[in-house]
């Protein structure tokens, strides 16, 4: 569809090699789950392509590092929420199935974010530079910053051939409005032909509505802390609508959320158990391990310590891998 928009609105060229073209199609490293390339980001590097050690070996140090987040945090995070919703039917709890939506959250993030990593180093290894899709969207202070950081790939598709053709923020309040419904129901539908999808894409479109016309001087002028707390809530409750279906009692869960005891000894001590494992995804989800492996990176010690680590990395990961049962990404079923 791109290749076609993109000739259509004149920010590409034909292409006339099937071979160049055939190279875009079938580009394995992002034709499953994203990030979503764009002909016109890649039209030049199909045909002009630098390679170096250097850009390689930044690929595989990618790739690894997305395969761990899938394998070591996002499978455990799903194996922990998995545990936690059949937890919700017989000792329901506040603490229970919002924990549990803190795991699913986790869960999602790593998994996607993985996969695009992963594909993003494949491509680096063959040549290509293919845009970031996640920009660290768990330290949003707003539900429009979220979705500036969160599969940012889908948005900019969305905004460049959908919201932009028609008409955008140009042609008055009402019909920006009018497109912003458009844009968020198809959204949801993009993810799956249901109803929870529909309406997570609905909720948003909501959220985002409210926040330009309504609150956003309010929330730039509140604590950082407040409106970080007031994003994550809203982000987790629509992981909710999102995964509702997956649910066995869907609206017992929800009712759990806000009506029923607020902690017991089970959510208590998986709480604990888990306080470790929370702290790790916590940090993880933030910029800090990157920033810190910015200002080290040019160290020979740590340049060595990077090497040996990724291989143990890797090691551990393909152990994990042949160890447990079939375990496809979860963002596959979007």
């Amino acid at each position: 569809m791109s290749y076609t928009l993109d000739i259509y609105l004149g920010k590409a060229k034909v292409q006339k090699n099937i071979f160049t073209f055939g190279s875009y199609v079938t580009m394995f490293p992002q034709l499953i789950a994203g990030p979503i390339v764009r002909y016109g980001d890649v039209d030049e590097q199909l045909r002009y392509r630098r390679h170096s050690f250097e850009q390689a070996s930044s690929g595989i140090l990618r790739f690894i590092c997305g395969l761990a987040k899938k394998v070591l945090l996002a499978n455990t995070a799903g194996a922990v929420y998995s545990q936690l919703t059949l937890s919700v039917s017989e000792n329901p709890s506040v603490l229970t199935t919002w924990l549990a939506l803190i795991f699913f959250s986790f869960q999602i993030y790593f998994d996607f974010s993985g996969y695009s990593d992963m594909a993003i180093g494949l491509g680096r290894i063959m040549g290509f530079e293919f845009i970031e899709n996640f920009d660290y969207p768990y330290i949003s202070k707003s539900i429009t910053e979220f979705w500036r950081r969160w599969h940012i790939s889908l948005s900019s598709w969305f905004k460049e051939y959908v919201y932009i053709p028609l008409g955008g923020n140009r042609k008055g309040i009402g019909r920006t409005v009018i497109n912003f419904l458009i844009v968020w129901f198809l959204t949801g539908l993009w993810h799956g032909a249901s109803w929870n999808f529909i309406i997570w894409g609905l909720y948003f479109f909501v959220l985002l509505v409210i926040e330009k016309f309504f609150i956003s001087k309010i929330l730039q002028k509140l604590p950082k802390i407040i409106s970080h707390i007031y994003s994550l809530v809203l982000i987790i409750f629509g992981w909710y609508i999102f995964v509702a279906c997956d649910l066995s009692s869907p609206f017992e869960f929800l009712s759990a959320m806000f009506s029923a005891p607020v902690f017991c000894s089970l959510s208590v001590y998986e709480l604990l158990r888990n306080i470790f494992f929370i702290s790790i995804l916590c940090v993880a989800s933030t910029p800090f391990p990157h920033r810190l492996f910015l200002k080290f990176k040019d160290n020979p010690i740590f340049r060595a310590v990077i090497f040996v680590g990724s291989i143990i990395l890797l090691l551990i990961c393909t152990a994990y891998i042949v160890d447990s049962s079939y375990n496809p990404f979860l963002y596959f079923r979007f």
